[in-house]
């Protein structure tokens, strides 16, 4: 990536089956790090569990992004949209180890905002410990929280092991829209280019 900010842009693409297992891989890289950073020690298994990533995979109204950055894979994101109440989740999202700089997690966030303008509601969770991402959620990108999952408030749609102990305790969010459900910003016509949500750095 070149040192002219305005030179790079951050896309969307829709991943290719064949592209999943790295997918995967590069997710559970990226959750690796910080999860040993906070705990201290070498992690035992993945989090999120392959069976969590790969449930996200196959859920009902599941689509799977590339974070781009000038065409170069920097991330991803699973979405999940459902069409009849426009309550949409963001069930994963990550950003390569690396490449947390220059606002990229930020823009490819509004990107997928943009390709999806029906959406009334945004939700999505994050590990407790993940102070990062609790920052970006609430601070960069507007979601409240909502809820706290623990051991004595489980979340009901989540499948627990019975070890997990801390690491399973998620922060709920949620983001209202606020824009007219039938009404596409004027941006999304005007930044998308094949297929693609484009969005320059400043």
């Amino acid at each position: 990536m070149g040192n002219d900010g305005n030179k790079s842009i951050v896309s969307l693409r829709v991943a290719y089956e064949s592209e999943l297992e790295r997918f995967k891989a590069d997710l559970q890289e990226a959750f690796r790090v910080s999860a040993e950073r906070e705990f201290g020690h070498t992690l035992d298994k993945p989090i999120p569990s392959d069976e969590d990533v790969e449930e996200s995979f196959r859920a009902d109204g599941a689509i799977v992004y590339q974070i781009l950055v000038d065409e170069k894979i920097a991330g991803g994101a699973i979405v999940l949209i459902d069409e009849v109440t426009q309550c949409n989740k963001l069930s994963l999202f990550f950003i390569l180890n690396g490449k947390h700089d220059r606002g990229v997690g930020y823009k490819a966030w509004k990107a997928i905002e943009e390709r999806h303008p029906k959406t009334k509601i945004w939700e999505t969770f994050t590990p407790y410990f993940e102070k990062r991402n609790i920052h970006f959620y609430v601070n960069k990108c507007g979601f409240k929280i909502v809820g706290f999952y623990n051991k004595h408030h489980p979340d009901p749609d989540h499948r627990h092991d019975g070890d997990a102990g801390e690491k399973d305790e998620m922060f709920k969010f949620e983001k209202q829209m606020e824009w007219a459900e039938s009404a596409e910003p004027a941006a999304v016509s005007s930044n998308r280019r094949a297929g693609h949500e484009v969005m320059r750095f400043r």
